[in-house]
């Protein structure tokens, strides 16, 4: 959430980012709501100062009488204000909680993700000197999933992969994992059961309702818990409440999670193959940092990714999210999308995201600045890998003729050596 200061502050600034971003302006109201606010702490404070006064002179008092009156009706009033003061101050927390994020200057202003910026490609698409298949059709011939069984079994947008495929997920989660340890993110197997206030504090849904998450989070019935849908969700409150030093920051993490998440796409869209699901694995980049050090996180977060599209051996561009398409609580975006051959286009497979100190304000994640100060430390999310939707164009990219696959060199190693699989059989 943003500072009211910075409101009362930038209401310009605060009213333009509503605009760019295409959520409703409660800026005027905002504003309204903490005058009056800040009026009735002073009032209530003042009476009760006033109240304590009458008190302390009512036992020495010859005529107690208009001394116990004038308490009783300054009593009334604070009441009265009090009451007042609770109304103001939730509805003041809920439109606060509803204001987005300030965009970054250099974020292309835009409605929608039509109006995204493509910032570079890496990599040519192959030409295929055969009829390429598309992925269900690899997995199909190599009896590496069971879609019918699963489906009957556990329900609509569910997966199971089996065999090579399955082993060649786990060896890219893995590779991801070791890659980012080395580059000195700290790895947290992260749990997907967590508290409806942990998913809040990340900041995705508006409001201080929290009934609103009900339609994409799945709540377990009968307790006090839901399922997360990204490891960024629990990274995100593992300080809450700290107070850091400046130089511990940054700090790095890799979260591994299974995630869970009702909303599955559009109607009709990505119901075949391994795009989207209810369920799926991800590893998480996650960093805590000064505001300072933003920028050159947000690169660094970036480049990982782009690094790992790279050892994958896909070809892929990096996009600059409009102001529209980066969602409530972003400073800037950027989409890493990788080539999917039996589509002719590319898609999304992580989007690099700053935060700011939007999550850390919810959190109350702070630090201690070299001067003194206490600050709210900036926060940044970037996908390590998504899988199994990563494992499509890498499926799609490698394969050959006979419908084997060919495994990236950076991963043969953790595939025992192989360098292909599948093919055995015959379409």
């Amino acid at each position: 959430m943003l500072d009211i200061k910075f409101i009362r502050e930038n209401r310009d600034v605060v009213k333009n980012a509503c605009l760019v971003k295409g959520f409703e302006d409660h800026t005027d109201e905002i504003l309204a709501l903490d005058g009056r606010v800040r009026e009735l702490k002073t009032l209530t404070q003042t009476k009760t100062a006033e109240k304590n006064k009458i008190t302390r002179e009512i036992p020495t008092a010859a005529d107690k009488a208009p001394l116990i009156a004038a308490s009783k009706k300054i009593g009334e009033e604070i009441a009265a204000e009090l009451n007042e003061l609770a109304e103001k101050e939730a509805t003041l927390s809920d439109l606060m909680h509803r204001m987005p994020q300030i965009p970054a200057t250099d974020a292309p202003v835009g409605r929608d993700d039509t109006e995204n910026v493509e910032v570079r490609r890496v990599g040519t698409p192959r030409k295929f000197d055969f009829t390429p298949r598309a992925q269900w059709d690899l997995l199909d011939m190599n009896n590496w999933w069971a879609p019918e069984k699963i489906a009957n079994i556990c329900g609509t947008r569910t997966y199971a992969l089996m065999g090579e495929a399955a082993e060649l997920q786990l060896a890219i989660e893995t590779y991801v994992i070791q890659k980012l340890i080395q580059k000195g993110f700290r790895f947290v197997e992260c749990p997907s059961i967590t508290k409806p206030q942990t998913i809040f504090n990340a900041g995705h849904f508006m409001g201080a309702d929290m009934s609103v998450m009900n339609d994409d989070v799945f709540m377990l019935t009968g307790t006090d818990r839901c399922l997360a849908g990204t490891a960024e969700i629990i990274l995100n409150s593992l300080h809450s409440g700290e107070i850091l030093t400046e130089k511990e920051l940054p700090i790095k993490y890799a979260g591994f999670s299974p995630c869970f998440r009702k909303e599955a796409g559009a109607a009709g869209r990505d119901t075949r193959g391994l795009v989207r699901f209810h369920q799926f694995n991800k590893v998480e980049q996650y960093i805590y940092c000064t505001p300072e050090q933003s920028d050159e996180m947000h690169e660094h977060l970036l480049s990982n990714l782009c690094e790992i599209m790279e050892d994958l051996e896909l070809p892929y561009r990096v996009i600059a999210a409009c102001t529209g398409d980066m969602g409530f609580n972003k400073v800037k975006m950027n989409d890493v999308e990788a080539w999917f051959p039996s589509e002719n286009t590319y898609r999304e497979l992580g989007s690099c995201s700053s935060i700011g100190q939007f999550q850390a304000r919810r959190t109350n994640t702070r630090y201690r600045a070299t001067d003194g100060t206490m600050q709210f430390c900036a926060t940044l999310n970037n996908t390590g890998i998504a899988l199994p939707r990563a494992l499509v164009p890498v499926l799609e990219n490698h394969q050959n003729a006979d419908g084997s696959v060919n495994i990236p060199k950076k991963l043969q190693p953790l595939m025992g050596g192989r360098t292909k699989i599948g093919g055995r059989h015959k379409a």
